[in-house]
């Protein structure tokens, strides 16, 4: 099996817990990881939603033609706004679809970049609370982390579940053992269920 790769998408405002926690679970599972920028100016380092600075990979448009097995899209309002408002991330996130290959948004991202540029619009969605009223009645989703396995889409609810929508990805990516092997160690939250999940 290839190693999977994972583009996160970065920009001024984005939710520090939601990019980081992603980031750290894509490189526990092995995976390659690029960093983007999508900032108008390739400014690399990015201040986050409360202040934490995060330094990306490299300016987004140096990375828009490769090919990535999931394109993640992280919330915090400012940065899914500028995420949102980029030609260039939804231009890539098309791409994405047209390959078949998965998309995963976050807390505000799935109402302010996936709904706004209606790129998935018949995909059933889950997004924050105070943001699920920009997502058709009939296409909203109350998990925490819902899965469109149809769309290839996979959207979360916010900063305390990130840690689930990262493991989500390890595991459509790379399988119940590979998703088993990176949650063990840490000593994930019970509730969780993912003893029986990944058994």
């Amino acid at each position: 099996m290839t190693t999977p790769s994972v583009l996160v998408c970065l920009a001024q405002g984005i939710e520090e817990m939601e990019a980081v926690t992603v980031i750290d679970v894509m490189v526990r599972a092995g995976f390659k990881v690029t960093t983007a920028s999508a900032a108008e100016n390739g400014e690399l380092t990015l201040t986050c939603s409360r202040g934490v600075k995060l330094t990306a990979d490299v300016p987004l448009v140096k990375v828009a033609d490769e090919e990535f097995d999931c394109i993640v899209v992280p919330g915090g309002v400012d940065g899914a706004k500028a995420l949102g408002e980029s030609a260039l991330v939804v231009e890539i996130i098309k791409q994405q679809q047209c390959d078949q290959k998965w998309v995963a948004a976050i807390c505000a991202a799935p109402a302010l970049v996936i709904e706004k540029n209606q790129l998935f619009p018949d995909a059933y969605k889950t997004c924050h609370p105070a943001f699920i009223d920009h997502i058709p009645a009939d296409k909203q989703n109350s998990r925490r982390v819902f899965t469109d396995h149809d769309h290839k889409l996979i959207t979360s609810q916010g900063p305390g579940t990130a840690l689930e929508f990262a493991v989500e990805i390890v595991y459509l990516l790379a399988g119940k053992d590979k998703a088993r092997e990176v949650v063990e160690p840490m000593v994930i939250i019970p509730n969780l269920h993912y003893e029986k999940k990944f058994a």
